[in-house]
């Protein structure tokens, strides 16, 4: 089977295989005067290297997408622009976990079998630079069991040049009843995950404002959008029916919205689709405002295609055509040449092949005609799919001479018959039907077709139906109960401590061919964030009590108080024979309330409401343990490191500072045994909005908290209460003297699995640490620091340990740094290197002793030079020969690359880019470790060499104390604080004090393209200086109205979006840093004109957003 696409939404990407949407083969596309359907939407310029904007979205997104090798792309999914990205948190590819389909193979499996569907992608420009990457949707190519029928001949039947005046006049008055769909899917559902997308729709009832388009558009979570009609009037949509199988749903709009313009419905004709007939597709193709395709219906009784992983449509025929649609043609109508719609554009093939898939319109009609006439849209199900098959192949699996001549009289242009493809377990067909059933009568009468069998089955829901089978010659017969379709089929989801469930699904339970129970969970985040990014779990227990369904989860997580730790055991939908168990940390504290969101097809919103408050934390109590013992160690006082080595996670709610993850985990050096006092990697404990866990001896779990963080040189420094923990804790001795080039030492480290290993070796360099800034999302980074690398190959495999002296005395930590995105996978870099002890040691002392530390610092970022670049650059012979004697090791002096913006003017001198630091307070600076004397003073007395001149500078330096982020806020679905220090350390001018950090998927920020590393300048023409004035502007902003936002680029560049509010998911929220808290931060709700203290009514667990790695990474730290 050829591979097919979806028209219209998300796909995922992988670097083996390219998605076309260039020119089509054997296309006819005819321009209508003006007449646009889609607008080119407004799209942010994102940061990336040109200091010009990038152009919009619309014209950028006709680009080369990349799928996995047997996938399927699904006509509505947004095809990102960042190729070889492919992310486990929506692939549901666990590790170790090959995907595998519970669906039998076809014959003669291509590589590249791939349906996809056409939907359009909005506000997802992934670039390298962003910290909100784009997880793109992965679909594993399921096949049908015969290829497609070559519709290259039928081509020729199209007639060359213009279209006749009789297509014109049709096409004339059909674009006036097609619409652009602009939407966001704002929160993971089902299969489908949280998006940003455009799609195509059509009038189908003027007077009441019904649409309709896709299922895969509509989709089956909450969704928030609006429609563009031809003439460009804007009018809100929501929806009121999304079939729970088929690929359609309806969409209802305020006619009365449109004024400039007559409404007029496209009827529905699915008796018209003949083979043979000449067709238009007339819709958003590939981003273009209007596009019209055309084609011939080859065949009506294709499979309909699979969409591998996510949604896929079954239990029906499709049409096929070769009209060549791509992404945004989802739902576009298929009209004959009178006008009327005889189908549903849905999918494609995705192999540059012209061949589409088209719905049939016989249950669209039978849908439109319950809402028109307010009659409930019953659907049956006996849960067994079926599918076609030829009668060749009928008769392998035993279809009789007798029925067989029976069929061909009955029917004697049918081809087919249906076999039932897969049962599932406990539902009403277990036990009654079997895979290879050929499927005779329903109710005594003969079926050959699936609308006559849809028919039947949503007449029946409630009652038994008479089945007559044929089962390897022999017939069976069957009264099987139909089941109600939209029971089985979630409409309401529960959100609890970042993890969103619901009801497995249908469309879930067909997919892996299991019993449609359990508990889903839909949203892998916060504390159910188990083993990596990927949803598909099913929940089996919590807290050693069973959760069978929604419900019985709902009471058991009620009960536990914040801060538990429980057991959670789950099993992933594609091993159901693999039972895992893990041990969470329950947070009720940064999200207090359980809610319950429950779809309304009135308002078309999701309604939330409050399940319950959570427990207050159960007060810790003191605990026992004892350490491993170190073996094979000739030291006896390096084996006892080992006490003072603990466990920190870090798991942070909120996304700050460009930072890419979301969860880290580290070892923990502990410095000071009676006050709890740990010394910790920043790329583990980047900021203090985060929880912190502490385990010791691999036995006792206590809470941490942050009490500094060091603005450059990388490493944090977190407590715990000492006299929680009664276990033989060592605080680590710390080395005043400098570890030097070549001198032997013990490495202890924990490699990737948290397990202890440790070496003899060398110390084979000291330099300064040079890691490249993260041109696109400015991150925390170490600079003006000494770094070291040691001869083992086990350095590179620990992201935390020590170098310790045979004494047992530690000479330096061995740390995690974090670096920048590398452009070519996308992945956040990783450095594992050393950090000297003393370097730390003052800032120990202060913290010891109860002081909280006050650094000053210059706002520089220095790089060592050569001498013989020194000379060129004017240095005298004379200093060149003082730094030789100063510093036989190195010959080095250290020149400004970069300087750091600070906020308020400095009096007196000021170092400049390229100037070479000579001395500082009158000693040489040969060392990047003697700058540490700039943390202790306000000014320094300098010699520098600048434009080969000697000068004498006092430079003053600047504290420290302002450098965290201690404010947040929440908009739209945009993260919002001042610039933090990485921000300032790479930008010479600060346009506003509102930056974007990040944004969440699903969002009208992410919608209309709001990226991160943009500076909001302006709010409807206020200026917004700052953070407060910001906010003062956009509470005033009415919920779901339009409003103008300037921005700056990280690059200059000026840019203006205009962006609908939506406060029912996304509520404006502020962060704020308040040491009065327990948690050190407290949350303000600005929701429906009114300020509410900590969590609002509404909104959704934002969708996750990581880096390509997972977030848990398995080193790092001390």
């Amino acid at each position: 089977m050829r591979p097919a696409l979806f028209f219209g939404r998300a796909l995922r990407t992988s670097p083996q295989e390219n998605l076309h949407f260039g020119a089509p083969r054997h296309l006819s596309r005819l321009a209508v005067g003006s007449a646009s359907c889609l607008p080119s939407c407004t799209t942010a310029p994102r940061r990336f290297s040109s200091s010009r904007p990038r152009a919009p979205s619309v014209l950028r997104l006709r680009a080369t997408s990349v799928l996995r090798p047997s996938r399927i792309r699904p006509a509505h999914r947004s095809a990102p622009a960042t190729v070889g990205a492919t992310r486990s948190a929506a692939t549901m590819n666990g590790p170790n976990m090959p995907a595998r389909s519970k669906r039998k193979e076809p014959p003669h499996t291509a590589i590249d079998n791939r349906h996809p569907k056409h939907l359009r992608p909005n506000g997802d420009l992934a670039a390298a630079d962003e910290t909100t990457p784009d997880t793109h949707d992965d679909f594993d190519a399921a096949d049908d069991n015969y290829d497609d029928f070559d519709d290259s001949a039928l081509m020729a039947r199209l007639p060359a040049g213009p279209d006749t005046a009789e297509w014109q006049a049709t096409i004339e008055k059909v674009v006036c009843n097609v619409v652009s769909i602009r939407f966001c899917q704002t929160c993971s559902f089902d299969t489908d995950p949280a998006l940003n997308s455009e799609a195509t729709g059509f009038v189908v009832d003027a007077e009441r404002g019904y649409i309709l388009t896709n299922r895969h558009v509509v989709g089956s979570g909450p969704f928030w959008g609006f429609c563009v009609f031809d003439n460009h009037e804007e009018v809100d949509a929501y929806p009121v029916y999304r079939d729970p199988v088929h690929d359609f749903g309806i969409l209802k709009f305020d006619p009365k919205a449109i004024k400039y313009m007559p409404v007029a419905a496209l009827p529905l004709r699915p008796d018209l689709a003949k083979v043979g007939i000449e067709i238009r597709v007339v819709g958003n193709d590939a981003g273009e405002k209007l596009s019209i395709l055309s084609g011939i219906i080859s065949r009506l009784d294709r499979n309909a295609p699979e969409y591998g992983e996510g949604y896929s449509d079954f239990n029906t025929c499709y049409y096929q055509a070769s009209a060549a649609a791509s992404g945004g043609s989802s739902g576009s109508p298929v009209v004959n040449i009178d006008g009327y719609a005889v189908a549903l554009q849905a999918g494609g093939r995705a192999d540059g092949a012209s061949t589409d898939y088209f719905l049939p319109l016989d249950r669209p009609l039978r849908a439109l005609k319950c809402l028109q006439e307010g009659q409930p849209i019953t659907r049956g199900d006996i849960q067994c799919q079926f599918v076609l098959k030829p009668f060749d192949e009928c008769r392998r699996l035993g279809l009789t001479p007798t029925w067989e001549a029976k069929m061909r009289k009955a029917f004697p242009k049918e081809a087919n018959m249906l076999v039932a493809e897969i049962v599932l377990p406990e539902g009403p067909s277990h036990e009654k039907i079997q895979e290879g059933d050929v499927l005779i009568e329903v109710n005594d009468e003969m079926i050959t077709r699936f609308i006559r069998l849809d028919e039947i089955l949503d007449s029946s829901v409630g009652r038994p139906v008479k089945l007559l089978l044929l089962r390897g010659g022999k017939e069976v017969e069957v009264n099987i109960e139909v089941g109600d379709l939209h029971k089985i089929t979630p409409d309401r989801f529960v959100s609890v401590s970042g993890g969103s469930f619901h009801n497995l699904s249908y469309q879930q339970a067909r997919l892996y061919g299991v019993a449609c129970k359990g508990v889903y969970v839909c949203e892998a985040g916060g504390s159910f964030r188990v083993d990596n990014a990927d949803n598909g779990w099913l929940v089996q227990s919590v807290n050693h009590k069973a959760t069978p369904d929604l419900d019985t989860f709902v009471e058991v997580v009620k009960d536990i108080p914040d801060k538990a730790r429980v057991v959670l055991t789950y099993k992933h939908l594609r091993d159901l024979h693999t039972l895992n168990t893990t041990i969470i940390y329950v947070d009720r504290h940064w999200s207090k309330k359980m809610k319950l969101a429950v779809r309304n097809d009135e308002t078309g919103l999701w309604d939330f409401s409050s399940l319950a408050d959570a427990l207050p934390a159960v007060p810790p109590v003191p605990r026992k343990a004892s350490f491993i013992q170190l073996e094979h160690t000739s030291h006896p006082a390096v084996a006892e490191l080992v006490r003072s080595f603990v466990h920190v996670t870090c798991t942070m709610p909120v996304k700050l500072d460009g930072f890419p993850k979301n969860r880290k985990w580290g070892m923990g050096l502990v410095i000071d045994a009676e006050k709890g006092l740990v010394i910790i990697s920043r790329a583990i404990v980047p900021f203090d909005l985060c929880d912190i866990t502490i385990t010791i001896a691999d036995s006792i779990v206590v809470e941490g908290k942050v009490v500094f963080l060091h603005p450059l040189q990388n490493y944090a420094i977190i407590q715990y209460d000492p006299k929680l923990v009664d276990a033989p804790v060592l605080s680590a001795k710390l080395s005043t003297e400098e570890i030097t080039q070549g001198v032997s030492t013990y490495f202890i480290g924990y490699n990737r699995i948290g397990r202890i290993v440790h070496a003899a070796t060398t110390v084979t360099e000291i330099f300064a640490v040079t890691i490249p800034a993260n041109s696109g999302a400015p991150r925390y980074r170490a600079v003006n620091v000494d770094a070291i690398t040691v001869d083992t190959s086990l350095s590179g495999q620990c992201g935390s340990g020590v170098l310790v002296a045979q004494d047992g005395t530690v000479q330096a930590l061995w740390l995690t740094y974090l670096g920048e995105r590398s452009p070519v996978n996308h992945r956040d870099e990783e450095y594992h290197l050393g950090l000297a002890t003393p370097t730390i040691l003052p800032v120990v002392s202060q913290i010891q002793q109860g002081i909280v530390p006050k650094l000053r610092m210059l706002s520089v970022e220095f790089r060592a030079i050569q001498m013989s670049q020194a000379r060129v650059m004017g240095v005298s012979e004379d200093w060149i020969q003082k730094v030789s004697v100063a510093n036989t090791a190195h010959h080095q002096l250290f020149m400004v690359t970069k300087r750091t913006f600070e906020r308020q003017e400095q009096d007196g001198d000021a170092l400049l880019e390229s100037d070479i630091l000579l001395t500082l307070n009158g000693k040489l600076i040969t060392k990047i470790s003697e700058l540490d004397i700039m943390y202790s003073h306000e000014i320094l007395e300098a010699t520098v060499v600048r434009d080969c001149q000697e000068l004498q500078l006092k430079l003053p330096t600047v504290a420290a104390d302002d450098v965290e982020t201690d404010r947040a806020i929440s908009f739209c679905g945009a993260i919002l604080h001042r610039p933090h220090h990485a921000v300032r350390q790479q930008i010479s001018k600060l346009f506003s004090e509102v930056y974007v950090s990040a944004r969440t998927r699903g969002s009208p920020a992410y919608q209309y393209g709001l990226a991160p590393t943009n500076f909001i300048t302006h709010v409807n023409d206020q200026a917004t200086p700052d953070l407060q004035s910001f906010l003062g502007a956009v509470i005033k902003i009415p919920d779901n109205t339009y409003f103008r936002l300037r921005a700056m680029t990280f690059d200059s560049v000026p840019w203006v979006v205009t962006m609908k509010k939506n406060e029912h998911y996304f509520p404006t929220m502020e962060w704020i840093k308040d040491p009065a808290e327990e948690c050190g931060w407290r949350r303000v709700t600005y929701e429906g004109g009114q300020v509410i203290e900590g969590e609002g009514p509404d909104g959704i667990i934002p969708a996750a957003e990581e880096s390509t790695v997972m977030d848990v990474d398995a080193d790092g730290g001390v």
